[in-house]
């Protein structure tokens, strides 16, 4: 797979991994309203409770059946605790009960007696059944709109007793819609029954209070916006006509026998909490009865603390879920890896508090959790593009450099590939070329034995290069039987040259051994011409799309080529250019040979080779110094003369170097060069 497919392959399956997440906002299936309702819960169960002073919740509980006996009271009795609350000075009396049968006992009559005119409200329930609620309900002024059209709609409703429902203060639908989840987060306080709109137990509750005869509903092109009761104030609504409870309200509760003070100028809320009989709803703080569902959401209408979440909360968080996601990858791709993470937990954790924060200050609900979702989705996809990025780059850097450089050089690349700048960058280098000298011998000793000829070249080509790995060189490829190398690339090594030259002395030194174990087996022995040149070249990733090399080019390249060529004629083992010799030279004993112009070049440098240490002494340098002097200047004789001295010098080591020299002296006093400057024009390579 080209890298091209493969860079496509990967942003595909980001790409995909986005959209998914931003159709799934889109479209929100139920496991996506699930964990958005459940971050809802979060939030709403993070507000502090409050003390409610407005409201107190009156129990029939088991006190009462000791007291009243088994439930259905007679009404008789409910007659009495309503006029007891009276007596005490409680407010409104909600009472979410149903009495849509008459009294077996015969006493509708005598609570009908008593809801007049003390400022009770009492219940219907929907029902799927068709049937026309007759219960008395108040005038709706709508503005902007028809609210039916958004409502919770019911085809009838269970009403109470008529001679109830005609003396009450206000009759109010007990209407619970849960969430997908089964939870009660939201109650509507308009319902839809019948065709006709009818207020909630909560809202009608709020209008006897307020002693106002009707309702002012405010209808948008998204949806109900809010009601509005004119003595009291404007309430706030989803498009539905629902009020989000705060539910952090904490309300005074004594049962039906324990009545006294607690419960004047407070309204009053009737309840059943006997075991089996009472109803329990689900809510984000827990199990609750149902008439705590009605506390709830009187106190949150009377604070004005309705939790908005409005209707274009969802587009909102679309728009924020694409920009996240292009956001996530645009930058991380583009962050180093030590980056990627503090920057992803900043934006998570920046929009789990923006979205606390809301809910805080203003009581408005985002959801941050499908965006925390999502996002955590892309950027571990973006992370494991990353690292199938960076595995294939190790082992592209592995299969390119393993058999080049040291296993330590290779794991520190793979670790840094940025240090690999692939396509090429100007650097300077120490390179390196070595020839096997005695080939045509070697050759001919193993004759049509091709393969006993490989073998031996193999373990010469082994022992060299385990030299150059060793002093972190990079082995650039083999030529036959000669061999290139370059230090300072891939990886930075400010001590290039003096390691080129480390490498090239012991692989002379190892040389020696490896003679001395073929000898033992009747191989002739090896001889070896080492060049090193140090200079600018262009190093990176050679040749072409479909094939390639990691190599180096430039004339820095040629001439250390050249160089090696001229250690035959020379009679050396080693030389190195100039500039590697300005490198060098105080770290080794180096010993001019001559200024030379290579082939296919006119103007001259200066040649080296290194001997050994204990070789060196004053004389010896000062008279080779006098036998160039000599030499550049024409002066055949004398410079033959110095010659002379010097083949013991060195102990002996540049004696055949020194013979070389000699013969061409002697050419020159028989064929004097034209023009000569001391500079040596070679014809060869």
């Amino acid at each position: 797979m080209s890298k091209l497919s493969q860079l496509l392959t990967s942003w595909v399956a980001v790409i995909v991994v986005a959209l998914f997440f931003v159709a799934c906002k889109f479209y929100n299936p139920q496991p996506i309203q699930i964990l958005q309702l459940k971050t809802f819960d979060y939030l709403i169960n993070s507000l502090d409770a409050k003390k409610s002073d407005d409201i107190i919740i009156v129990d029939f509980g088991e006190k009462s059946v000791e007291k009243y006996g088994q439930w259905p009271f007679d009404r008789r009795d409910i007659a009495s605790i309503i006029k007891k609350l009276r007596d005490n000075g409680a407010g409104v009396i909600v009472a979410p009960i149903l009495f849509s049968e008459r009294d077996r006992a015969g006493g509708d009559n005598e609570l009908a007696k008593i809801l007049k005119d003390n400022g009770v409200v009492i219940a219907q329930v929907p029902t799927t059944q068709n049937s026309k609620p007759d219960a008395a309900r108040r005038g709706f002024a709508a503005i902007g709109g028809q609210p039916l059209d958004y409502t919770f709609a019911w085809p009838g409703a269970i009403p109470p007793l008529t001679n109830l429902a005609s003396n009450a203060d206000g009759v109010g639908v007990v209407a619970t819609v849960p969430e997908r989840d089964g939870v009660v987060r939201r109650l509507p306080i308009l319902v839809n029954i019948a065709g006709s709109l009818y207020p909630s137990l909560a809202l009608e509750t709020i209008r006897v209070a307020a002693e106002d005869p009707s309702y002012q509903v405010k209808v948008t092109e998204a949806g109900i916006e809010a009601v509005r009761i004119p003595k009291f104030k404007t309430i706030a609504t989803d498009a539905n006509g629902r009020v989000w409870l705060t539910w952090n309200n904490k309300f005074d509760r004594i049962d039906a026998t324990d009545i006294d003070q607690r419960v004047k100028d407070r309204i009053v809320v009737l309840g059943l909490t006997i075991e089996g009989v009472g109803g329990i709803l689900a809510t984000p703080v827990g199990e609750h009865w149902a008439h705590d569902v009605q506390a709830q959401a009187l106190q949150t209408i009377i604070n004005g603390t309705s939790i908005n979440r409005y209707a274009f909360a969802d587009t909102l968080e679309i728009i924020a879920l694409v920009i996240l996601l292009l956001c996530l990858i645009i930058v991380v791709p583009r962050l180093s890896i030590a980056l990627t993470a503090p920057f992803y937990i900043t934006v998570i954790c920046g929009i789990a508090y923006a979205a606390y924060y809301l809910f805080q200050s203003k009581l408005q609900l985002w959801d941050p959790s499908f965006l925390m979702l999502a996002g955590t989705f892309v950027y571990g996809q973006i992370i494991f593009n990353n690292f199938v990025r960076e595995f294939r780059l190790k082992q592209q850097i592995k299969k390119q450099f393993g058999t080049y450089l040291s296993p330590a050089m290779v794991e520190k690349l793979q670790k840094n590939p940025e240090l690999l700048q692939l396509g090429g960058e100007t650097r300077e280098l120490s390179i390196m070329f070595t020839d096997v000298r005695g080939f045509t011998s070697i050759s001919e000793h193993y004759g049509s034995d091709v393969q006993g000829l490989t073998k031996i070249m193999n373990r010469y080509m082994t022992a060299m290069t385990a030299r150059i790995i060793e002093n972190n060189g990079t082995l650039d490829k083999y030529i036959g039987d000669a061999q290139m190398a370059f230090w300072n690339a891939p990886l930075d090594d400010p001590d290039h040259a003096v390691h080129a030259v480390t490498t090239a002395l012991s692989m002379l030194n190892d040389l020696d051994q490896f003679n001395a174990e073929i000898s033992k087996e009747g191989v002739p022995p090896f001889g070896m011409g080492l060049g090193i040149n140090t200079g600018p070249v262009v190093v990176g990733n050679m040749g072409s799309t479909q094939r390639f090399d990691y190599t180096c080019l430039g004339d820095a390249v040629n001439l250390a080529s050249r160089l090696e060529g001229q250690s035959k004629p020379y009679h050396v083992k080693l030389i190195i250019g100039q500039n590697t010799y300005e490198h060098v030279k105080d770290l080794f004993h180096c010993v001019e040979l001559d200024c030379i112009a290579v082939k296919g070049k006119t103007e001259g440098i200066k040649i080296y080779t290194i001997v050994d240490g204990s070789s060196i002494k004053a004389p010896n340098i000062e008279t080779h110094e006098e036998f160039l002097k000599n030499y550049r200047v024409g002066a055949w004789d004398e410079a033959i003369r110095f010659a002379e001295v010097q083949k013991k010098a060195f102990d002996g080591q540049l004696s055949d170097y020194y013979d070389s020299m000699i013969e061409r002296i002697n050419e020159y006093k028989i064929n004097p060069p034209t023009n000569w400057d001391g500079t040596f024009r070679a014809t060869s390579k």
